[in-house]
């Protein structure tokens, strides 16, 4: 869902570890859906099409399956929805059609697809699970997943880099949930004691988005702060050329 390696037009600041699997997860899927890619566009398929089909089907699969406690066939489908995002970002390469407005659609539509996954836990934790602080810890991820994302499309929006590789972001918030989903399913095929994998998982996630929202908020406090120092000295600078220019030897 709106992972690097299917974004169109957006750029990203992976750490090593991220760049090393991005680039080898990258020449995978390309060998793997190129083809299927090229089928759809033969078809008269758009990206922009897959790729409101695909949060559809993300969203489709949290607020169905997860809410009736069917965590492992929700996960399957919205897992195999997720590779929509993949086909997306090939089909606007074969295409040549990167372009701001793919990327706004995917940043745009991935945020849907956060809220579909973690409201969808909400949901089940606000009734048949009947954990009300569990309830809480899934709105607490829905809405600092949120703000997270606002941070930095904020903060550069200001003219700011946000140079800060959080510890938990929408990759990793995603992946843990995701995969605790889908193991805490098979509790159902009778796998023992593996439920409690969900809640440690999004207790997880909440404690590491809101170390990530701090990283952010003090990172872009001392971008601004630089900024600002630098337009200062950039101003008095002009101010002392002019006066020196406009002066009489």
């Amino acid at each position: 869902m709106g992972q690097p390696v299917a974004s169109r037009g957006r750029a990203a600041t992976p750490t090593l570890g991220k760049a090393m699997l991005n680039k080898y997860a990258r020449a995978f899927f390309t060998r793997v859906l190129t083809p299927f890619a090229a089928f759809l566009i033969r078809r008269g398929v758009s990206p922009d099409t897959v790729t409101l089909l695909g949060t559809a089907g993300v969203v489709a699969g949290a607020l169905v399956f997860y809410p009736m406690g069917e965590f492992f066939w929700g996960t399957v489908v919205i897992t195999l929805f997720v590779f929509s995002d993949l086909v997306d970002g090939n089909m606007a390469r074969q295409l040549g059609r990167s372009s701001r407005w793919g990327a706004f659609l995917d940043s745009t539509l991935d945020r849907v697809a956060d809220s579909a996954v973690f409201g969808g836990l909400a949901l089940w934790y606000a009734g048949g699970g009947d954990n009300i602080a569990l309830c809480a810890v899934s709105i607490f991820c829905l809405a600092s997943g949120q703000v997270v994302s606002y941070t930095k499309a904020r903060g550069e929006s200001i003219g700011l880099p946000v140079a800060v590789n959080g510890l938990v972001e929408r990759a990793e918030r995603l992946v843990i949930s995701l995969v605790a989903c889908g193991l805490s399913g098979l509790h159902k095929f009778g796998v023992p004691g593996i439920q409690w994998l969900l809640p440690i998982a999004l207790w997880i996630v909440a404690v590491g988005s809101l170390v990530t929202l701090i990283q952010r908020v003090v990172t872009v406090r001392r971008e601004a702060a630089e900024a600002d120092a630098t337009a200062a000295e950039e101003t008095t600078e002009q101010t002392t050329e002019q006066h020196s220019s406009g002066a009489t030897p």
